[in-house]
């Protein structure tokens, strides 16, 4: 569970500033970025509810897993410690969208994102519902722990990467 900031990052006239609008290319040209813009628009603003699993609400660990089950046909662990332990661990500087991102916001409380490229993730907020966020925020910043990179070099081919219905 996170205890992000209320205000996300906005500039002039309450936009978010260019580099950090979900529009702008992060240039990474991964295939599964596509898949994850997607999944944050369907998403964006379902309020964050613990335990929940559907649009009614939904926590990070859930997000997560429904959004690799969903965009890339990849079934991952349901909690946020099981999924901390998946794949493989890799550096900040090295992250690429689709990895998992890892906070610790409280003793024994800890929060899962999705990467998708520079320096923005996307995640469910206990505050602000799906959303996402900078790397580079204050609070993220310093409630980083760690990433990981789950296999999806084998995605099955009943997911298209380039379907343009998503």
């Amino acid at each position: 569970m996170d205890h992000g900031p209320r205000v996300e990052e906005r500039g002039a006239g309450g936009e978010p500033p260019p580099l950090l609008r979900d529009d702008v290319p992060a240039g990474d040209a991964s295939p599964v970025l596509p898949l994850l813009r997607a999944q944050a628009e369907q998403w964006r603003g379902v309020p964050y509810r613990l335990g929940g699993n559907d649009r009614r609400g939904v926590d990070c660990s859930a997000f997560v897993q429904i959004t690799f089950q969903s965009q890339l046909g990849v079934n991952v662990p349901r909690t946020t410690d099981e999924l901390a332990r998946e794949g493989q661990r890799v550096g900040r500087d090295e992250l690429q969208a689709g990895d998992l991102v890892f906070f610790k916001t409280g003793f024994r409380q800890r929060h899962v994102g999705i990467y998708m490229g520079g320096d923005r993730f996307l995640h469910a907020s206990t505050s602000r519902g799906v959303m996402t966020s900078s790397l580079n925020n204050v609070y993220w910043r310093r409630h980083y722990w760690k990433a990981r990179r789950l296999d999806l070099d084998e995605l099955p081919t009943a997911v298209s990467l380039s379907d343009e219905s998503r």
